[in-house]
């Protein structure tokens, strides 16, 4: 007779291994909603702000004159700025008469050089699509109307001068750029829902993923995702990404192919954007395999490469799924090759302190980090270009010299103070237990 043994697990494996969590999507996204006196809901943004804006997109397509539109370089940016192109064109506006602005790699819409680049195109309206929220000069020089449509953090009154603007940034559930714009667009034109729904998932996917449930104050998208699969959509997300990365910085190629599109499917036989993503893809394995090094309070996880390909977000999002422990609570993926002279770098909340109360505030934290510093210029220094984003998915550009007293400030790599137990050991509960790298790796994929 055969003896079937059962082998029992190890003991250290089965108490070490964390029970792995759901993806989530930011808290800002997933906040109940704030109502008017009236009982009313605040979403996707102010009422008076989405009624300003509705007047400004008729008036635009009612004028013949010359728009332009200026979307971001994402997903979320460019089907917000094809949405806006079709709303308007479906409201009467000749295609000959809108041009599109993209950014130059590392440009901001501020740059004196993006500023002359747009006001090139001579245009009456300018529309300004996902590009972040900050104070600075008119749009161009030239006299024109500008709508700023956002979603990012922004600071009162921190928007262009002479722009109106409708931003989701304080109305929860957080919308993306998309999905606001899809929101103010549907009611102008019955069109608009059957032309633009598939474009408003991929904006609304690529910001928050594709674990999102489409509940109120949300839109109901359930007859859209019976005629587009969720599964072509988000493929569709990744070859729009794609093109942005590369080392090329090729976004025209994803505006000309989101642009020409019917739906989602027509973009997944593109030739460029497959081409696009398969370079990035590579970069990103040659790239994410760099070990972290930790701030001195354990709380930050810091990974430095070097690629003139944008995979410092990528790679962000990746580790942020993957590390955890007690202390960690944000993960900085610094790229020193993608900008001459530069530091880009992304952040994000480590999955794991996601759930924390009070919330992990990335901006507020990079902000603690400089007041934290010994020379009182480097806040200056750093310029607005750092501590940009959201208060989940932050990041900034930086020089060279201002991001190493960062990490100075952090003491990134140095050793904690040695505690009972030698060096590298803490004692917990009488037990020695070991600091290793494999103590912030939560149970295997």
């Amino acid at each position: 007779m055969t003896n079937h043994l059962k082998r029992k697990p190890h003991p250290l494996k089965a108490s070490t291994r964390a029970k792995k969590p759901k993806p989530n999507v930011p808290k800002s996204h997933i906040a109940p909603s704030l109502r008017e006196e009236s009982g009313e809901v605040i979403w996707p943004a102010p009422q008076f702000q989405m009624q300003a804006a509705r007047s400004f997109i008729r008036e635009c397509a009612q004028s013949s004159k010359r728009t332009l539109i200026v979307p971001d370089k994402d997903a979320d940016g460019l089907t917000s700025g094809v949405i806006l192109h079709r709303t308007l064109v479906l409201l009467g506006l000749s295609p000959d008469l809108i041009s599109a602005h993209l950014l130059q790699k590392g440009n901001t819409i501020h740059s004196e050089l993006e500023r002359e680049a747009m006001a090139a195109h001579s245009p009456s309206y300018v529309f300004v699509l996902d590009q972040g929220s900050r104070k600075g000069p008119p749009l161009i020089s030239l006299p024109h109307k500008g709508l700023i449509i956002d979603h990012h953090f922004a600071e009162a009154g921190g928007f262009p001068e002479g722009a109106e603007v409708v931003s989701a940034c304080d109305s929860p559930p957080v919308a993306t750029s998309s999905l606001l714009t899809y929101t103010l667009c549907t009611p102008l034109h019955p069109d608009v829902a059957s032309q633009c729904g598939w474009l408003c998932a991929m904006g609304t996917h690529g910001d928050l993923g594709n674990t999102l449930k489409w509940e109120p104050p949300f839109p109901d998208m359930k007859d859209m995702f019976k005629k587009y699969t969720k599964k072509a959509i988000n493929d569709a997300v990744s070859l729009i990404n794609a093109p942005r990365r590369t080392a090329a910085y090729d976004v025209m190629s994803a505006w000309d192919a989101l642009l020409a599109a019917l739906d989602p499917a027509s973009l997944l036989t593109d030739k460029r954007l497959l081409a696009a993503r398969v370079e990035v893809n590579a970069e990103v394995e040659r790239c994410t395999h760099t070990a972290p090094k930790f701030s001195i309070d354990g709380k930050i996880a810091v990974f430095r490469m070097k690629s003139q390909a944008q995979v410092h977000p990528v790679i962000a999002t990746r580790w942020a799924g993957h590390l955890n422990s007690s202390k960690l609570e944000i993960i900085l993926v610094a790229n020193e090759g993608y900008l001459p002279g530069l530091v880009n770098f992304s952040c994000r909340i480590a999955r794991y302190a996601r759930a924390r109360d009070p919330p992990v505030n990335i901006i507020e934290s990079l902000k603690a980090i400089v007041a934290a510093a010994p020379d009182e210029t480097l806040k200056q220094r750093l310029g607005e270009g750092f501590a940009r984003g959201h208060k989940e998915a932050s990041g900034g550009t930086v020089g060279v010299n201002e991001f190493e007293e960062l990490m100075s400030i952090l003491r990134v790599g140095e050793k904690p103070e040695k505690e009972e137990g030698g060096a590298g050991k803490k004692k917990k509960n009488g037990v020695q237990q070991k600091n290793t790298l494999m103590n912030y790796f939560g149970k295997e994929e």
